[in-house]
């Protein structure tokens, strides 16, 4: 697998494209790792102190994800070193997606992502550039539909990803219209879990669990959780914690997902980061959700949770682990041979999946078919990785294993 790794990280992407803002100091890039299928696919983020390093990285990291989540094709990513607190942003943006915008009507689609968001954003904004949908290149590169058939699908993927959820079972308030888009990819983390318990054995009810982010997606994976009967007895957030080693009630998980402001955990018990951070990583638990930012968990925190009973850890963020490696650094191979690692590319793999099924011909649009598609896709996934590796370790090398065998 290390070889394989080796050699996948080492390949030159085919396309690299470069931008600088004529009107301020921003600058971007577009990664294209390759053109597997007739296109690639990878969302679109914004940060200060981004280089062309992190978004090589994510498009290499997509391009597995898509041996998962389909379709078949290579992965990208878009890149813009940039305040996204600037009130300069969406001006930025504008000249981005301008630029672009070729690509992106011929074989590139992009989405949201850190910072940018789909429909207030991207979706708009490439618009005005003349793109029918930021996925209109995998469109024309890899489906290649006639033009009936494109408008056809096009329409189906703009009112899916943002169609609101009406099913209780999916939302923590049907009333505040929450979207799948809001929702799916917290879902596939918490799916994950329910999945490698049925496959590996055990059941998820009465776990007790650790939720690093408060975000869209690590709210999302505590609400889902916890409505599968795990006890959520930590969470931590970049302005504090909250620790209950009872676990926490449903309802209080639904009541904190209600209360967040943006993608920030608030409380009125909030514990202060910097004691949350000291006692968090040595709560009793069985399952990890880190879904906060990339390259966070450091050996001694991740050790601590193995010797306090951990299990399995379903990765909401991608790469969570402060390893400098593209993928499989030194912290995160440790983890793997230690205890259940299920990698990013299968556990958060929920937002490409939404762009895959409805990119395929007339779905279903309902919620139950919509969530199911991403749960069952994941399903398959673990058990791919179990009918190669019965062990409860070594997930994570096997999935690579199995993943870049495909792209090799």
């Amino acid at each position: 697998m290390k070889e394989l790794l080796k050699k996948y990280e080492n390949k030159a992407p085919e396309i690299v494209f470069n931008w600088k803002d004529p009107e301020t100091e921003a600058e971007g890039w577009a990664v294209i790792n390759s053109l597997r299928g007739g296109a690639a696919g990878g969302g679109t983020r914004m940060r200060e102190g981004l280089d062309m390093n992190e978004v090589l990285s994510l498009a290499k990291t997509m391009e597995i994800k898509f041996t998962v989540s389909g379709p078949p094709i290579g992965g990208a990513k878009s890149g813009i070193n940039f305040n996204p607190n600037d009130p300069r942003k969406k001006g930025v943006l504008e000249r981005w997606y301008a630029a672009v915008s070729p690509l992106l009507k011929s074989y590139y689609g992009t989405g949201g992502d850190l910072n940018v968001d789909e429909t207030h954003e991207v979706i708009p904004i490439t618009e005005e550039s003349g793109v029918w949908h930021p996925q209109e290149g995998v469109f024309n590169g890899h489906f290649k539909p006639t033009e009936a058939d494109k408008i056809n699908r096009i329409g189906q993927l703009r009112q899916g990803v943002i169609k609101v959820i009406e099913n209780p079972d999916y939302s923590p308030n049907v009333s505040r219209k929450y979207t799948i888009a809001d929702m799916i990819t917290g879902f596939g983390v918490a799916e994950a879990v329910k999945q490698y318990y049925h496959i590996y054995g055990g059941s998820v009810i009465g776990k007790r669990a650790v939720v690093q982010g408060f975000g869209n997606v690590g709210a999302a994976a505590a609400f889902y959780l916890s409505q599968m009967g795990a006890k959520i007895v930590g969470i931590i957030d970049a302005g504090g914690g909250l620790i209950n080693q009872d676990g926490f009630s449903f309802e209080e998980i639904k009541d904190l997902f209600l209360a967040k402001k943006g993608n920030t955990l608030v409380a009125e018990n909030l514990i202060p980061f910097t004691e949350s951070n000291k006692r968090i990583w040595s709560l009793q638990t069985e399952i990890f959700a880190p879904c906060a930012a990339s390259r966070l968990i450091t050996i001694h925190q991740i050790n601590k949770m193995i010797d306090s009973g951990l299990e399995v850890i379903s990765c909401g963020a991608n790469v969570p682990f402060a390893d400098k490696e593209i993928f499989f650094g030194p912290i995160m191979e440790h983890t793997d041979y230690k205890v259940s690692l299920i990698p990013d590319f299968i556990s958060n793999c929920g937002m490409a999946r939404v762009f895959a099924y409805f990119m395929e011909r007339k779905v279903q649009m309902t919620d139950e078919a919509i969530f199911y598609d991403t749960s069952k896709r994941i399903k398959e996934a673990i058990q791919n990785i179990y009918n190669n590796n019965k062990s409860k370790t070594g997930m994570s090398a096997t999935a690579y294993q199995i993943a870049l065998n495909q792209l090799i």
